[in-house]
């Protein structure tokens, strides 16, 4: 994929690679409490039919999972392993963050053992705020990140120029200058902060 990331691609070839990548998503679940109930319903019944969207559930493992996603209480002993969960996945990689307990902590933010957001963790592309969100809420969001798939830069998505704005992707270092929260270069002054997405464009909570 030399030329890609060198964004030598055409523009039509990039268009329908990123068409067929948003078609063809494999997504892992990462359940933690109830709103699990409802992504299941969402992934696994045949009422919603999520395969029609061309979203593919039930992976092998991350290392074959496109995104991922988190839905539930996130507690600060769960957090090394969704870190680890994240790495394992191969870019070009995607995240959604489900109902109120994985977008900010939800009803228990007070506790001691709660992380106040799964973004804290990892970037997050698709807020589903609710407790718990509707099955049709979590389709909206897929709906949205394909969207987002298929208007995006491959090239920036694949060199790691483009980013989300959010708590942990990037930081301001002495100099003034953004650095890349994981790999520490500088981001072009030309890559615009790439905003998650939240469905029904309310506040995450």
């Amino acid at each position: 994929m030399g030329l890609v990331d060198r964004g030598r691609m055409p523009a039509p070839l990039t268009k329908l690679f990123n068409m067929s990548r948003s078609y063809s998503l494999w997504v892992y679940q990462w359940g933690l409490a109830c709103c699990a109930i409802e992504m299941g319903a969402a992934f696994g019944s045949p009422r919603y039919d999520v395969m029609r969207l061309g979203v593919i559930p039930l992976p092998a493992s991350p290392r074959q999972a496109d995104f991922v996603c988190i839905s539930g209480t996130v507690t600060d002993k769960m957090a090394p392993a969704i870190k680890r969960l994240w790495e394992q996945m191969p870019e070009p990689k995607y995240s959604i963050s489900m109902g109120s307990c994985a977008n900010c902590g939800g009803p228990y933010w007070d506790s001691y053992s709660v992380t106040k957001g799964v973004d804290q963790i990892i970037p997050i592309d698709v807020y589903v705020p609710g407790c718990p969100p509707r099955p049709e809420a979590l389709l909206e969001g897929v709906v949205l990140l394909q969207q987002r798939i298929k208007n995006e830069d491959m090239a920036a998505k694949w060199r790691g120029d483009e980013y989300r704005n959010n708590r942990r992707e990037y930081e301001v270092d002495d100099g003034g200058y953004r650095t890349h929260g994981v790999s520490g270069d500088p981001i072009p002054s030309n890559v615009p902060p790439r905003e998650p997405i939240v469905v029904g464009g309310g506040p995450i909570e």
